[in-house]
C-alpha cells in the first residue's frame, strides 16, 4: 500500500460498508466494484493517490469469502490495478464473462429497435462486463455490423459514405451525434 500515513474517516468507511461483497454466487462482481469506485472518486485526501485510498479502502467493502481472498492474496494484489483485476478474476467467472463478451462481439439490432436504443442495450453490455478486453475499434465495427441494413445505411448516410472509412473517433462521434438525436 506503500509509505503513506493517512487517515480514513468512519463516516467513508461506514458508507463502503454499506454495501458489502461477500463472494456470494448471486452477488454481481462487476456491480459491486462499479459502486465502491462511485464512492472511492467522492474521496480526495491531499497527497494521497486515488488508487491508494482505493486499495486501503477496499478491504472494507468485503465480508466472508471475499474478505478472506483479499488476507490470502494480499501480497499480489499491491496495486489497485492488481487488486481490481484479480477480484473481477476470482468473482467474475469466465464463462459469465465469455456470455457477456459474446453478446459484445455477437451484438445485432432487433427489427423493432432504433439506433439508438441499439446502441444503449450494447452500452448495457459493455458496462455489465467492462473487463471484455476488446479494443473501441472492433467493438464499434461489431456495432455496425449488427445493425439492420435499413439501419447500416442511415448511418453511412450519416457519415457521408462509409461509415467504417472513418477514424475510431469520428465514427465514435457521428454514432453519438445520431443517438442524441
Amino acid at each position: 500500500m506503500g509509505n503513506t500515513n493517512f487517515e480514513l474517516k468512519t463516516g467513508l468507511i461506514m458508507m463502503v460498508q454499506a454495501n458489502p461483497f461477500c463472494g456470494l454466487p448471486s452477488e454481481d462482481a462487476n456491480a459491486h466494484l462499479h459502486h465502491f469506485l462511485e464512492l472511492c472518486d467522492t474521496v480526495v485526501i491531499k497527497d494521497v493517490a486515488s488508487e491508494i485510498i482505493r486499495l486501503r479502502l477496499f478491504l472494507f467493502s468485503l465480508l466472508g469469502k471475499a474478505k478472506q481472498w483479499f488476507y490470502k492474496d494480499q501480497e499480489t494484489v499491491d496495486t489497485w490495478a492488481k487488486c481490481s483485476t484479480a477480484f473481477l478474476a476470482k468473482f467474475f467467472p469466465t464463462a459469465k464473462t465469455n456470455a457477456l463478451s459474446g453478446r459484445i462481439s455477437n451484438f445485432q439490432q432487433n427489427a423493432s429497435e432504433s439506433i439508438h436504443e441499439a446502441r444503449e442495450r450494447l452500452q448495457e453490455y459493455i458496462l455489465a462486463c467492462t473487463h471484455h478486453g476488446m479494443e473501441n475499434w472492433l467493438i464499434l465495427h461489431n456495432f455496425y455490423n449488427g445493425l439492420t441494413p435499413i439501419s447500416r445505411a442511415h448511418v453511412d448516410a450519416a457519415a457521408g459514405g462509409a461509415f467504417l472509412s472513418l477514424t475510431i473517433n469520428g465514427a465514435t462521434a457521428l454514432i453519438e451525434k445520431m443517438v442524441s438525436n
